[in-house]
């Protein structure tokens, strides 16, 4: 087995050339994407507080912090939903295989940053871009579903309580 790449190579793939594979980036928003708005406006609507650019494992869109859930809007193309139906498409366009890596290894980036989080006592959901603009209030309610079923349990994060040691002198000590 090949040793685990943080970040994958494409050394020998190229994009087509410098400037598309910039407009290419740039034209992919990080966070605030239709989607993730939609879901948000919609999470509000049901009067739910969540949090926004987390700096957690894998940068999720939205959080519950006392809940441990993690929500990412993953867009159809980029993080690869019908991945063989999809490859079966690049295969016939332009610079397929630089393509097909680049979406093979996001999915494969997608899988353990979910591995991670459930590692962490997170819960990680999901949900398609395209779910989501079909239909922002089914996937609110399932998000909804899942926040209060864990806070009913008592499946609350808190904050860990510092430690007082014996012998070592602690903030509250200083004269």
């Amino acid at each position: 087995m090949l040793p685990y790449r943080k970040t994958p190579s494409f050394r020998s793939l190229a994009a087509a050339s410098k400037t598309a594979s910039e407009v290419a980036r740039s034209s992919s928003r990080k966070r605030d994407t239709g989607c993730e708005l939609l879901l948000r406006k919609e999470l509000s609507r049901l009067r739910l507080r969540y949090r926004v650019d987390v700096a957690i494992t894998g940068r999720p869109d939205i959080v519950f912090r006392k809940a441990r859930i993690a929500i990412f809007c993953d867009g159809d193309f980029w993080h690869g939903r019908n991945l063989d139906e999809r490859e079966g498409k690049l295969r016939g366009g332009h610079n397929a295989a630089y393509w097909i890596e680049k979406i093979r290894s996001n999915v494969a980036r997608d899988r353990r940053n979910t591995v991670a989080l459930e590692q962490e006592g997170w819960v990680v959901l999901r949900l398609w871009e395209t779910d989501i603009k079909r239909d922002p209030g089914a996937a609110a309610a399932r998000v909804d579903r899942l926040v209060r079923e864990r806070l009913s349990a008592g499946l609350v994060f808190q904050k860990p309580r510092e430690r007082v040691v014996p012998g070592i002198a602690s903030d509250d000590d200083a004269v």
